[in-house]
Parts: C-alpha cells; sequence; structure tokens
C-alpha cells in the first residue's frame, strides 16, 4: 500500500463553526458526544475516516482527561492546524461554561416542569445519536465475525466492569485480540491520522505539563494566592483523571483549594446544571471557579479553572500523537489497531445501555420519541441538530400533556 493522501485543510474558522454548533446541540455526556461527532465530522463532512476516529477515540481513551474533548481537540488540529485545535476546544467547551456561569450568578434557572420535559427530549435524542453511530462504525470497523466477537467482548467487559477501568481493560482485549486474529489489517485502519505534530512540540508539550504539576503547588504554598490555588487545584485534578468527566468530580470536590471555598450545597447544585447543558462535563470547572472568587472576579475565575482542569488532558493528546504517529505504522501495531477498532465499537455498544438507554429510556413515550429521532438520522438522513429539535420540541410537548 502507498502512502496515506494528507488530510484536506480547513480554516480555523470553518472548525469554529462547525463546533459551536456541536457545542450548543451535544447533549448527553461523554459517549453521546463521540456520537454526534462522528454524526457531523465523519459522516456528514467526512473530515476523517471511520477507522482514523476509532484510532482517535481509542488513543484518548488511554490518556488522562477528557476523552471526547480531547477527541474533538485531535479532530480540529486535523482539519486546520494548531488554529483549528484552539477554534474547536473554545467553540465545544465555552457553550455550557457560560450557561453555568450565569447559572452561578443566578441568572439562569434550570428547574421547571418544562425544562424538565426538555431535558428528558434530549436525552432521548442522545440515545438515537448513540445507537446510529454504533451502528455505522460497527459496519465499518466490525465487518466480519472476527471482529465482531471482539466487540461483543469488549461490550461485555465494559459492562462487567463500570468506569473507565472496563472501556481500558475492553481496548487492551481488542489490541491483544487484534493482534492474534486480525492479521490482515483492512487498508482503512493504515490511514495516518495526519495531526503534524512534531516530536520537539510533543516533547514540549510534555515538558510544560510536568513544570506545572511541579511548579504550581510550590507557588500555591509559597505565594498564598487564591489564585493560583486555583491553578494548582484544577490542573491536578484534570492531570489525573481517567474516563471522563464524571470521575473528575471527586478529585475537585477532594481538592482542598475548592472544598474549603465551594459547600457541599453549591457543589451538588452546580453538578446538576452540568447535567442539564450541552457540551463536556469538564465546564463544571467554570461554574466551581465563579463560585470561589465572588463578585466581578468570579468571571475571570471560571476563565481559569477551565483552562487549567482542559489543559493537562490536551498537552498529554499533544505529547502522544507524533509517538503515536511513528509506532502506527508497523503491521503488529496496525493489526492490534483493528482490534482495538472493533473495541470501540463494543464500549460505546456497552455505555448505549448504560448509561444512555438507562437514563435516556425512561417509559414508552421516550422510547417513541427515541425512535423518531433515529429515523431523523438513519432514514432521512438529517443532521444532529434537527433531531436535537425535535428532541427537545417533543420532550416539551409530552411534558406539558404529562405523558412524562
Amino acid at each position: 500500500m502507498g502512502p496515506a493522501r494528507p488530510p484536506e485543510r480547513g480554516s480555523a474558522l470553518e472548525v469554529f463553526r462547525a463546533f459551536l454548533k456541536l457545542g450548543v446541540t451535544s447533549f448527553g455526556g461523554p459517549v453521546a458526544h463521540l456520537g454526534y461527532f462522528r454524526e457531523e465530522l465523519v459522516a456528514r463532512r467526512r473530515w476523517v475516516s471511520e477507522g482514523q476516529y476509532a484510532e482517535l477515540v481509542a488513543l484518548c481513551q488511554f490518556l488522562p482527561g477528557p476523552a471526547s474533548s480531547q477527541v474533538g481537540f485531535a479532530l480540529g488540529l486535523i482539519r486546520g492546524g494548531y488554529r483549528g485545535a484552539l477554534a474547536a476546544w473554545l467553540a465545544f467547551t465555552l457553550p455550557s461554561a457560560v450557561l453555568l456561569v450565569l447559572f452561578s450568578y443566578g441568572a439562569v434557572s434550570l428547574d421547571s416542569d418544562l425544562g424538565s420535559g426538555i431535558l428528558a427530549g434530549l436525552k432521548a435524542v442522545a440515545a438515537a445519536v448513540v445507537a446510529h453511530a454504533v451502528w455505522g462504525m460497527a459496519r465499518t470497523l466490525a465487518p466480519d465475525a472476527r471482529r465482531t466477537l471482539i466487540g461483543l467482548a469488549a461490550a461485555m467487559l465494559a459492562l462487567l466492569l463500570p468506569g473507565s477501568t472496563g472501556q481500558i481493560a475492553a481496548i487492551v482485549l481488542g489490541l491483544a485480540a487484534g493482534v492474534l486474529v486480525c492479521r490482515a489489517t483492512p487498508p482503512d485502519s493504515a490511514e495516518a491520522l495526519g495531526a503534524g505534530v512534531s516530536r520537539r512540540v510533543g516533547l514540549a508539550a510534555l515538558g510544560v505539563l510536568i513544570l506545572l504539576l511541579v511548579a504550581l503547588p510550590i507557588g500555591a504554598q509559597l505565594l498564598r494566592s487564591s489564585w493560583v490555588g486555583i491553578a494548582d487545584a484544577f490542573t491536578r485534578a484534570g492531570a489525573l483523571v481517567f474516563g471522563g468527566g464524571h470521575v473528575v468530580l471527586p478529585l475537585l470536590q477532594s481538592e482542598p483549594a475548592i472544598g474549603g471555598a465551594v459547600g457541599p450545597e453549591q457543589f451538588l447544585a452546580g453538578y446538576g446544571a452540568a447535567q442539564a447543558v450541552p457540551g463536556p462535563l469538564f465546564t463544571f470547572a467554570a461554574y466551581l471557579g465563579a463560585e470561589m472568587e465572588p463578585g466581578v472576579g468570579g468571571i475571570a475565575a471560571a476563565g481559569l479553572a477551565l483552562i487549567a482542569v482542559f489543559l493537562p488532558g490536551m498537552l498529554l493528546l499533544l505529547a502522544a500523537l507524533p509517538f503515536w504517529n511513528r509506532l502506527r505504522t508497523r503491521r503488529r501495531v496496525r493489526s492490534a489497531m483493528a482490534g482495538a477498532n472493533a473495541a470501540v465499537v463494543g464500549i460505546l455498544a456497552a455505555a448505549l445501555y448504560d448509561p444512555v438507554l438507562l437514563s435516556g429510556v425512561t417509559g414508552p413515550a421516550s422510547l417513541l420519541l427515541a425512535l423518531g429521532c433515529l429515523l431523523l438520522l438513519a432514514v432521512w438522513k438529517l443532521p444532529a441538530w434537527v433531531a436535537v429539535l425535535a428532541g427537545a420540541g417533543g420532550g416539551a410537548l409530552l411534558a406539558l400533556a404529562g405523558a412524562l
């Protein structure tokens, strides 16, 4: 096989617009976000292939940090370079961060019967999006009996071991099985990611992260500054978390700088609000930052907390990409990735059941709503934002009718 064709590049503005639409419509948590990304950027815009996308998902599952945001950052990097990566992160993150800061200031209320109906409808949409993504990825990444079995085994493992432990174990299983039974690697899995990150940049990113993790705790002790304390607490939490937003919550609550400034009731109220807004759950950090610095300073603190909690995961991704691109060209590694890609399908299928279906489809009304949204995506080939509007409107009507 000859060298892979380099990916088509776009502008940072194009990336920003695409991810801003995702940032205001991607409800349902990290797994649902991966479904929205796949629908908009893989199936519709074709920024990357199914194999490249699954490879990104598998790589980000291994790294600490918010996996869905790391995948989005990488997609922006592939499409628009470093400016595209920054544009992707900003556009996907800002809508939910702004809503949570407004909630902290009391400018937004998320509690009402109508709001509950809309949220129920959005959960049904998330179920439809993830189901559509699982079906589409399975046809490409698990097209034969061997890879189908790898996907089923990965799904069972992810269900038996909940959280990041099961997900990482499922990918390890897929890697090992791929080496054994996927010797004839399909061409799609051999395509380079095309992120364009040099080894020098990767090493520099790793060095910056190590410097931050060493210098910030020392600075917080010596300077006794609340701002350095915020940067230290959120950077450490972002660097230690595996498995997405829900896992970062106990890390944030256990940080003395955060726990001493935000009471349990405030913490739980913000967590509840974070469940009701689109985008990554890590934007909960913006709410906490606003709570830690009352008054006008809360906006700056929210921005600092937001950057600090996301930065470690993005630096680790930049550090990993150049070495991964060299490693993945080896035949045995490509076979392993064929198995890992099938395992990613299994992980998404497991997450479709728990928590997406269990929390999003709670009765006949929500089931019909989810099936209707799935028809919009799979049969009529409409974009995901149309399904989001239909689901939100349907949830509101069902709530007003007392059917939810």
